[in-house]
């Protein structure tokens, strides 16, 4: 399935949506590499044409760096527990949104700074809200979702991606020690424990 192809699914299931009082909801999940951000971004270009649409970045609303690092738990369950409020996630923007509000106050992180401030986006109840980034189809959120999409990409093709991609960790020694140590451990726990492609709508192979 191509992007075409996708967008054409989405709307067939966007059109023949029961609940129309508040925006239909696509979750982008995949893991480390996968091209969720390249994939939603272009997801959300071409679904303008029939709506409005908000697309939302898990990794904007991960919580200060105290709170996910030197936590005394292993860097695996941090980054798999603490990396996000996951409560807060799902009683402040989730669940909100199944109950018509539309008015949502996001908790953004900001990098540099090493602080969270809100900000509030208000949608409108004929959107589309996309919302990319891994871990997304975890028990606490998954039936939230009107469709869920799970990008399924090699995991070599993942690995030589993310570590040729995240220079701010260090050089490739340090990119790869930190991997082992919290990223790979972390998805395969997922994989494992959540089992993502079981309970996505549609899988997806985005590889040119």
């Amino acid at each position: 399935m191509d992007i075409h192809e996708l967008k054409s699914d989405i709307i067939k299931r966007y059109k023949a949506r029961s609940t129309k009082n508040r925006p239909f909801i696509i979750a982008i999940d995949g893991l480390g590499g996968a091209g969720k951000s390249t994939i939603a971004n272009e997801l959300a270009e071409e679904l303008q044409s029939i709506c409005a649409i908000e697309l939302i970045h898990i990794d904007y609303l991960i919580v200060e760096r105290s709170k996910r690092y030197d936590t005394g738990f292993d860097e695996w369950y941090e980054y798999y527990y603490l990396q996000w409020d996951i409560e807060f996630i799902k009683k402040n923007i989730l669940l909100p949104l199944h109950n018509n509000n539309l008015q949502l106050v996001l908790p953004f992180y900001n990098q540099s700074a090493d602080m969270v401030s809100n900000r509030k986006i208000i949608l409108d109840s004929n959107s589309i809200l996309i919302i990319e980034g891994v871990f997304l189809l975890r028990h606490e959120w998954r039936n939230f979702y009107d469709y869920r999409l799970f990008i399924d990409i090699p995991r070599q093709v993942r690995e030589e991606r993310v570590l040729q991609r995240d220079v701010y960790i260090g050089d490739s020694e340090a990119r790869l020690s930190k991997y082992e140590r919290r990223y790979w451990p972390a998805e395969d726990y997922y994989l494992e424990k959540e089992k993502p492609l079981a309970v996505a709508d549609i899988i997806c192979d985005f590889l040119k």
